[in-house]
């Protein structure tokens, strides 16, 4: 059985039985990103995936320039159905939102599985300058520009860091559109990511299993935070795909959800 409730702050789908995992979608997408790992694990377990505030059902953003990562952490907190400890299982921004919610409500997770939160406040201390040598310039070239922030020439250079020169070109029609229409909030989420300084030392409160996935052709700034993850959490494990890039839950959707499936199964 499959219901699709809206809470005051967001549009929540519930479908299956058993222990609850909470899907937690990417920047700029929704909760459909799920759909296919969704289908797979309601047969054993009650899966719960939400849309962000201003993606998928929800109401439009409305443009907020004090907008912080923790409002959306504070809306998903309110908004999931009290369904005991969860599995949080997180994809780029919403695997950010995962990791702040561990820290700071780590009676509601029983395990994370991550695919690169771009958690870069861990590339601060120590400085690992050649990471943040190429974050400074993604920010000389715009990437915190309130002007343009969420316009199709920041988006353009936004999708074309984590997949290439030319993705966005590439991008069939409805995708372009698709973030053109949750772009300006993709820019506030983008913007509270860079000015967020959580160190690495700071994840190691976080003491649940966790699984952390990478791609291997992925930005040379997301394979360094994923390695300091997985130094800094204590029970982390780790796994790469070598064909894959920060958009491995889509374009190897398979691989990434057997090692997410697994994970859940195998936790203690």
């Amino acid at each position: 059985m499959t219901t699709t409730t809206t809470t005051t702050m967001l549009s929540v789908t519930d479908k299956g039985e058993g222990d609850p995992v909470v899907l937690l979608h990417s920047g700029g997408m929704s909760s459909r990103q799920w759909r296919l790992l969704g289908d797979v694990l309601s047969a054993r377990w009650r899966v719960i995936a939400p849309d962000l505030p201003g993606c998928g059902a929800n109401p439009a953003f409305v443009d907020d320039p004090g907008f912080v990562m923790q409002h959306d952490v504070d809306a998903l907190l309110a908004s999931l159905p009290d369904a005991g400890p969860a599995h949080f299982v997180g994809h780029s921004y919403g695997g950010v939102l995962a990791l702040k919610i561990a820290q700071q409500q780590p009676a509601r997770v029983r395990s994370l599985a991550l695919y690169e939160p771009p958690a870069w406040g861990v590339l601060r201390e120590p400085e690992d300058h050649e990471a943040l040598a190429e974050l400074a310039a993604l920010e000389r070239d715009g990437l915190v520009d309130d002007a343009a922030g969420g316009t199709e020439p920041w988006l353009r250079g936004f999708v074309d860091f984590w997949n290439g020169a030319g993705a966005w070109d590439r991008m069939p029609e409805p995708g372009r559109a698709a973030f053109l229409e949750v772009g300006r909030k993709l820019y506030r989420e983008v913007r509270s990511i860079v000015a967020d300084r959580t160190t690495a030392s700071a994840y190691a409160s976080i003491t649940l299993p966790t699984l952390l996935m990478s791609g291997a052709a992925s930005p040379l700034p997301e394979r360094r935070v994923m390695a300091r993850l997985a130094e800094a959490i204590p029970r982390a494990q780790s796994v790469t795909f070598e064909k894959a890039g920060h958009m491995g839950p889509l374009t190897h959707a398979a691989d990434v959800n057997d090692a997410i499936a697994h994970h859940l199964a195998f936790v203690r």
